[in-house]
């Protein structure tokens, strides 16, 4: 495993970009409009014929903190919460893939899956969705374990891959070639909370994710043409090499 990039010096990847112009889907619990961290356009969307914004309020808050995650670095730009998970946080495969088809059919730029199966079933079906998504332009970023499995779709090829890295501040992120992939890792925790510790906060790899999103948005930012490869070499040339192995 080679260390690829560090951003390092403290000082912000892609600084000036806001994500204007681009239209940023984040397959969740939904989310809290009235949330002070939510500060862009945002609507909820839920896919079971319900008007958009009807029924896509967050009832535990993790939808609410992986959309300010990347809001905090991308304010300019718009927002779709695709609510998927209700109180106990967990979604069927197939739910996953609606919402994957829906992020297609409206041509979404980038799509935050802080979330993904370990059930190897699935892994054909969304390698098909993944190159489908690539076709339209739509690039995913997704959770490459889920526990000590590796998650599907964040293990395909095709998808910016990202884990968490708890050494790294959130204005930060690393890249690892592994197995012949580059693996984002980006920090775990989502934006602080006034007078709660961020160990006591949410945190975990879906926050490396969105934070990693909030990234590939100011990557993306002034990108004639919006790729897998091209926003993924972008993310790689901002960085700094690191003496890391």
């Amino acid at each position: 495993m080679n260390a690829l990039a560090l951003e390092t010096g403290g000082r912000p990847s892609f600084s000036g970009a806001t994500g204007r112009g681009l239209r940023i889907a984040v397959l969740d619990s939904g989310v809290n409009l009235g949330h002070p961290h939510i500060c862009a356009r945002t609507t909820g969307v839920v896919l079971d014929g319900a008007t958009p914004g009807a029924a896509a309020d967050d009832d535990v808050g993790h939808g609410t903190a992986v959309m300010a995650a990347i809001q905090e670095k991308c304010p300019a730009a718009e927002y779709f919460a695709v609510k998927l998970f209700g109180v106990a946080l967990r979604a069927t495969t197939q739910s996953l893939i609606q919402a994957l088809e829906w992020t297609i059919e409206q041509r979404m730029d980038l799509v935050n899956l802080s979330l993904g199966t370990p059930n190897p079933e699935y892994r054909g079906e969304l390698q098909d969705l993944v190159e489908r998504a690539g076709r339209a332009g739509v690039v995913l970023l997704a959770a490459r374990h889920t526990g000590s499995q590796p998650a599907y779709p964040g293990s395909l090829e095709g998808v910016i891959s990202v884990d968490v890295d708890w050494t790294l501040p959130r204005h930060s992120f690393l890249a690892v070639e592994a197995d012949g992939r580059t693996c984002f890792y980006a920090s775990g925790y989502p934006r602080t909370l006034p007078g709660i510790p961020p160990s006591r906060n949410l945190n975990g790899i879906s926050f490396a994710v969105a934070n990693m999103t909030g990234f590939a948005a100011r990557a993306c930012e002034g990108l004639v043409k919006r790729t897998f490869g091209r926003v993924q070499q972008r993310l790689l040339s901002a960085a700094d090499r690191s003496p890391h192995s």
